[in-house]
């Protein structure tokens, strides 16, 4: 019953729903857009740990790991970048394409991954200095 009421309200007319194929390539992007925009905003975080712990200099307790993890984060949200660019430059509707782009979207998850869990090991050291 709550399958049939969910089902009608998102085939309602006027809903916006106008019965189209949904396009695979126009949701990569917007996915891709999405965690470019997630991207950025971490890029400016490390970016600001980066000149806090540079500018506190060598006396800081974690000085050497945090230059090198959060370099390492940078480096990493940069290659995620990149991999998501490309992604969205490939048609997802080609299945030859489709291992590749399949491929490159699991590398990127990977990344993205280990990004947070250096990021989790940047602010227990950051907090313990």
């Amino acid at each position: 019953m709550e399958n049939q009421a969910l089902n009608q309200q998102l085939e309602a007319p006027g809903a916006g729903n106008t019965h189209r194929p949904f396009n695979m390539n126009h949701y990569a992007t917007k996915k891709s857009a999405a965690q470019s925009m997630l991207d950025v905003a971490l890029l400016m975080v490390n970016s600001s740990q980066l000149k806090t712990v540079l500018h506190s200099g060598a006396q800081h307790r974690f000085y050497a790991p945090l230059i090198a993890l959060i370099s390492l984060s940078i480096s990493l949200q940069v290659t995620v970048g990149l991999l998501l660019i490309f992604i969205v430059k490939y048609d997802l509707n080609d299945v030859k394409l489709q291992p590749r782009l399949n491929t490159m979207n699991n590398m990127a998850t990977v990344l993205v991954f280990f990004t947070v869990l250096i990021n989790i090991i940047i602010t227990v050291l950051e907090s313990g200095g």
